[in-house]
């Protein structure tokens, strides 16, 4: 088992398991789309739900991903104890009515004990009580002694939730050794967090009716979930998440910044954990587009921030300095979250803004705090009204000011305070929680009686519309102020609501001195758009006139790729034949993605000559016209229609002539030509069958020939080449020579390793009848240290061998015992795990076979003069 960064452990799993067929799916954002009974996703599965429940089809009956979580249930906790965290990173491989049971357990324990090497001795597994099925997959398939197998109750080991599909599961252990406790039984080792819990894995397979009744699901599923930073701590043998390398070198960043170091003071301590887990989760919510507010998600970025803000000023940092550990946050994971670095200043800028507002807020309100907890003694209770007045006039969060309080001994009036805000602002917190800071939902709009809005931006890119209604905190307002999140409802508009794979407008909606930012559209199923957003500044009423002006450069660039999307079609259509049919897509300011019908990955040519067809298309500068007519009459002139959208007997056409012809309700440009140009960026698979396309258009395409030519001047710079045209046979050249030194280099190693293993039977020790050899070598690789193991084996039965490696910074030691040697009790993984101790290291493994790192390479000596004597323990 060899240290691994948390990087590449993510990217062993979802390698391993698309090994294993599965699709590899991107993290989805924290804030869920489309589930109102979640702030924010806090598991793996979450987003996957639509996939379970049936509400969508997956992109493969197999798929593998890495989540981004939140969860805030023990906020105050965190800091306190180097066990909590709000944002981790779950692992997981799923099945939608595939593999079982026997897959998903054989899997895990591959991946495990052949990918990762965790030594098999140090892994236990429970199981649900009544699971026999489970229990024999694990003894007999796998190969786990019966007595590692542990059964236990509902409350372990079966998942439910209400009524629904439910089974049981079985849990992944791994126990940590002797330095965190004896191991006196299973649950006392977990008591003292020797046996920690690794994976688990959910076998969903009965259907509950809520009473206790369970009936067997004839379509099974698989949902496991695993802990990335938990996995690390395994694999880089440390006590918690905040010594895990990537969260190390944040709260290093920190530290530095405060000029205090970690594990020297309990107190700094809990100020550096509270900081470090605050802002890597704040930097993902920011960059996942969650913004500061005082109800729903954006209520828990603001407490995270302060909360954190605060502790570094207990560290004595005077100044805003979140902003800056937002870089190290950032790189330390952006190989697996690109759209971090593509978000960094706008992250690094909203969360800055957010201390500043802090700071203009928190000496003034500590203040009045001070004066408060002053009147109080020890034992006390600070009133709601107070604590309310701190909220409302001073900006201090409710969660701060108990925390504070809590420090002096004194609790909280909650429920006072949320009489206060209940009576404030006409709505009880706990509503807020629940829709999450919503603006409204299906059941505050079941009942509107407004008019439906009447589309204008086919044609125009500006309106003067009055407002209809306005809804603020999941209810109809008649007015807003400055800085209030909203939902406008006009009676015209031009800005188009998300639909067909083509998002939704933005822009604003002004009066006057006043601006209404919106940041998204959508539609009712009535024909309402509504309109959402932010009164940046002044305020908007009900009955105002506003001009409403999309953003017209965004628009322009949405109708471009649009355009390009039903010309992609045409084009693949003629290269690959009729039975290409959209099956999907989404069209945004950025890039058009278009998903297919196709049955195996497009050729390099093939990709060229869509490329060039739709390019062709665009140079013929063809116009575009858009017509609503009679269905029928649209389908007698060939016009494409999605497959599985419904349509009414009127519907609209967009046509290229002699090019494309389908139904479609989207914005388009006028003429191919104003595309510009076509450039394909990518094509990949999806699920079976479908095929993905990702293009740019336009300035698109410029943006991407600008990248390129700095990825070509960069390179070039780097073989100090003056002539770019040089560079293709330049980077053959060094990967040419870079395959024969690691050729030369295996060779020379192999033959090393090999001149060292000379004679080495002559001077074997005898161990009770065992011949005991040892090796000591260096800069050896732990597959040749293996690969020398062998042969040595095969030099006799009898063998016992040692072998250490001195890599400079690392070492590893490996034991092997011949058949013989084993039968006398010899037992590799038992031998390496004490002489590795011996070096400060750790290991274990097979009878025949085990390998350990080596923690003092300076003892790699001491640890093979140890060798015969603990070997002689073993073989009697």
């Amino acid at each position: 088992m060899e240290w691994t960064g948390l990087n590449d452990l993510r990217e062993k799993y979802l390698s391993f398991f698309e090994s294993k067929n599965h699709t590899r799916m991107a993290s989805a954002s924290l804030i869920p789309h489309g589930d109102n009974s979640l702030l924010l996703i806090n598991s793996g599965m979450a987003p996957l739900k639509k996939f379970f429940l049936g509400t969508e089809t997956p992109p493969n009956v197999r798929v593998t991903t890495c989540q981004k979580c939140i969860r805030t249930p023990d906020i105050e906790r965190v800091g306190k104890t180097a066990r909590h965290g709000t944002y981790f990173e779950m692992l997981g491989n799923f099945s939608f009515g595939d593999y079982f049971k026997h897959e998903a357990i054989a899997w895990a324990w591959e991946f495990l004990t052949k990918e990762l090497e965790i030594p098999a001795d140090r892994l236990w597994i429970t199981i649900y009580e009544s699971d026999d099925e489970a229990e024999e997959i694990w003894e007999k398939e796998i190969g786990i002694p019966h007595d590692r197998i542990v059964r236990l109750g509902k409350a372990d080991n079966f998942w439910e939730h209400g009524s629904g599909p439910c089974g049981p599961c079985s849990e992944i252990h791994f126990d940590r050794g002797e330095a965190y406790g004896p191991f006196e039984s299973f649950e006392q080792a977990g008591d003292c967090d020797r046996i920690i819990e690794i994976w688990n894995l959910v076998f969903s397979q009965f259907d509950s009716d809520g009473k206790g009744n369970y009936a067997e699901m004839a379509s099974k599923n698989i949902d496991t979930g695993m802990g990335l930073e938990r996995l690390a701590c395994v694999m880089q043998n440390v006590d918690n998440l905040f010594e895990v390398d990537t969260v190390q070198n944040i709260m290093k960043h920190i530290s530095e910044i405060a000029g205090v170091k970690y594990k020297e003071n309990e107190k700094t301590d809990v100020s550096l954990r509270v900081i470090t887990d605050h802002i890597r989760s704040t930097t993902f919510m920011v960059g996942d587009g969650v913004t500061v507010s005082n109800t729903g998600r954006g209520y828990v970025l603001r407490r995270l921030l302060r909360r954190a803000a605060r502790h570094g000023r207990l560290l004595g940092i005077k100044e805003p300095f979140l902003y800056k550990v937002c870089d190290t946050v950032i790189d330390e994971n952006k190989c697996a979250y690109p759209e971090l670095e593509e978000k960094r200043e706008y992250i690094k800028k909203a969360i800055l803004r957010e201390e500043e507002n802090f700071a203009k807020t928190i000496d003034s309100g500590m203040e009045v705090l001070e004066k408060m907890l002053s009147g109080i003694e020890k034992g006390g209770v600070l009133s709601g009204e107070d604590t309310f007045k701190l909220s409302d006039t001073y900006g201090f969060p409710f969660d701060l000011t108990k925390e504070i309080a809590e420090e002096r001994g004194i609790s909280v009036d909650e429920e006072g305070f949320n009489e206060c805000v209940k009576a404030a602002r006409e709505l009880a917190k706990a509503d807020h929680a629940a829709k999450g800071g919503s603006s409204w939902d299906d059941d505050t709009l079941s009942g509107l009686t407004v008019p439906a809005t009447e589309f204008t931006g086919y044609t125009d890119f500006e309106a003067q519309s009055k407002v209809l209604a306005i809804f603020k905190d999941n209810q109809q307002v008649s007015s807003i102020s400055e800085g209030d999140d909203a939902v406008i409802i006009l009676d015209k508009t031009p800005f188009y609501a998300e639909s067909g794979g083509q998002v939704g407008d933005e822009g604003v909606l002004t009066i006057g001195e006043s601006s209404f930012t919106v940041t998204d559209t959508k539609k009712t199923a009535n024909g309402q758009y509504l309109h959402f957003g932010t009164a940046d500044v002044g305020g908007i009423s009900e009955g105002d006139t506003v001009t409403a002006a999309i953003d017209k450069e965004r628009r322009l660039s949405i109708m471009r790729n649009h355009t390009c999307a039903h010309l992609l079609q045409a084009a693949l259509r003629t290269v690959l034949g009729d039975h290409v049919h959209q099956a999907g897509q989404l069209v945004n300011g950025d890039r058009v993605r278009f998903d297919f019908s196709h049955f195996e990955a497009l050729t390099a040519d093939e990709l060229k000559r869509v490329e060039a067809l739709v390019n062709q298309y665009i140079f013929d500068a063809i116009d575009v016209t858009m017509t609503e007519m009679p269905i029928e009459e649209a389908r007698k002139l060939g016009a494409m229609a999605l497959f599985g959208e419904k349509y009414g007997n009127i519907v609209r056409v967009v046509e290229a002539k002699g090019a494309s012809i389908e139904f479609c309700g989207g914005t388009h440009i006028s003429n191919t030509a104003k595309i510009g140009l076509f450039k394909i960026l990518s094509e990949s698979s999806v699920a079976a069958g479908v095929r993905r396309i990702e293009a740019v258009t336009g300035t698109g395409v410029l943006a991407l020939i600008e990248e390129y030519k700095d990825n070509i001047e960069k390179s070039a710079q780097a073989f100090k080449l003056v002539n770019h045209s040089e560079l293709p046979a330049k980077c053959a050249a060094a990967a040419a020579e870079i395959k024969t030194l690691e050729k030369e280099k295996a060779e020379l190693n192999s033959k090393l390793a090999s001149s060292a293993l000379d004679g080495i039977m002559d001077k074997a020790v005898d161990v009770n009848g065992a011949k005991l050899v040892t090796v000591s070598v260096k800069n050896t690789a732990p597959d040749v240290l293996r690969s020398m193991g062998d042969k040595i084996k095969d030099m006799s039965a009898d063998v016992i061998a040692v072998l250490a490696a001195d890599n400079g910074a690392t070492g590893s030691l490996l034991c092997v015992c011949g058949k013989n040697a084993v039968t006398k009790g010899a037992h590799a993984g038992k031998i390496v795990q004490k002489l590795t101790a011996l070096t400060g290291g750790k290991g274990g493994g097979r009878p025949d076979s085990a390998m350990g790192g080596i923690g003092d390479n300076s003892k790699i000596s001491d640890a093979l003069d140890a060798a015969a004597a603990i070997a002689a323990e073993f073989v009697k």
